[in-house]
C-alpha cells in the first residue's frame, strides 16, 4: 500500500519502492524521504529481502525534489530532508535495481549512480538542472558522473544541464538495458529475480568490492584474495559446487 506517496511492497524477495505522487510528476517531499529511507533500512535487515527495485508510477520516475520543500528549507523553517535519504542510498548493503518509467530529473538522475543496476524505459532521460535554480549538485554527483561519463559530458549535465536520452544513458554506460514503456517491469522484476536466486553473501559482498574496496590494485587483490579463501569454505560455496558434482540447479533459497 502506498504511504506518504511511496508504495512499498514485496514481490518474492524483491523489495519494490515506488514513488507515488504521479499528480505531482513523483515531485519528492519530506514525507517521502522519510518513508524511502525507512524501506532501505528495513529492507538491509530483512533476512527475506535480497533485493531492491526502485521504480516510479505514472509517467515520471520522479521530477526531484518538491520545490516547495526548498523554499521551506531556505526560509529555515525545516530541516535538510536529502542527507539521511542519500546515506541509506549509499551504503545499502543489499544489490538495488533502479526501474526509470519516465523522466529522472535532479535527485531523479543523481540517485541512479547508487543503484547496481538500471534498467530503462525508451521514455526515460536524465536531466540535472541545478545550476539553473542556483543549486549545486549532489549525492556525489560530481566524483562519480566525471568516472561514469567522462569530464566532457558530466560537465555539460552538470554546467549546463543538458538532457540525455535512454539511448544515450545506455551507450555511456549509465544504465544497463533499454526497453520499451510496457516491458519495463517484467524485465526489472525478472533482473531482481535473477539477483535473488544468488548466493546472498557472494552478492553482497562482491557489491561491498565494487563500491567501497581498497583503491590500489595490490591492496584490492589482497582484499578479494581474503574474501575468496573465505568464501571457498562458506556453505553458500558448497551448495554450489554439489549442485554442479550433482547436475543439478544449486538452492540458495536458505541462505541469508
Amino acid at each position: 500500500m502506498s504511504q506518504d506517496n511511496v508504495a512499498v511492497t514485496g514481490q518474492g524477495s524483491t523489495l519494490e519502492i515506488r514513488f507515488d505522487r504521479p499528480e505531482k510528476r513523483n515531485a519528492l517531499s519530506r514525507a517521502m524521504y522519510a518513508r524511502v529511507v525507512e524501506a532501505l533500512e528495513g529492507a538491509d535487515t530483512d533476512a527475506a529481502v535480497r533485493v531492491v527495485l526502485l521504480t516510479g508510477t505514472g509517467s515520471y520516475f520522479t521530477s526531484g525534489n518538491d520545490i516547495s520543500d526548498f523554499q521551506r528549507r531556505a526560509s529555515g523553517n525545516e530541516q535538510r530532508d536529502g542527507s539521511p535519504f542519500l546515506t541509506a542510498l549509499s551504503s545499502l548493503k543489499k544489490p538495488l535495481v533502479g526501474a526509470v518509467n519516465g523522466p529522472a530529473i535532479g535527485v531523479g538522475t543523481t540517485m541512479l549512480a547508487h543503484c547496481d543496476l538500471v534498467i530503462a524505459a525508451k521514455s526515460a532521460r536524465f536531466v540535472m538542472p541545478f545550476t539553473s535554480l542556483g543549486l549545486v549538485p549532489e549525492a556525489a554527483s560530481s566524483l562519480l558522473f566525471p568516472r561514469l561519463f567522462g569530464h566532457q559530458r558530466a560537465s555539460a549535465m552538470l554546467l549546463l544541464g543538458e538532457p540525455i536520452d535512454a539511448e544515450t544513458a545506455r551507450e555511456w554506460g549509465f544504465v544497463n538495458q533499454v526497453v520499451e514503456d510496457a516491458a519495463l517491469m517484467e524485465t526489472a522484476q525478472a533482473l531482481a529475480a535473477r539477483l535473488a536466486a544468488l548466493p546472498p553473501q557472494a552478492v553482497r559482498q562482491t557489491k561491498e568490492l565494487i563500491k567501497n574496496g581498497k583503491t590500489d590494485v595490490p591492496g584490492r587483490i589482497a582484499e578479494e584474495l581474503t574474501l575468496f579463501r573465505e568464501r571457498l569454505r562458506s556453505p553458500e560455496a558448497g551448495e554450489a559446487f554439489a549442485a554442479f558434482m550433482e547436475k543439478r540447479k544449486p538452492d540458495f533459497s536458505a541462505f541469508h
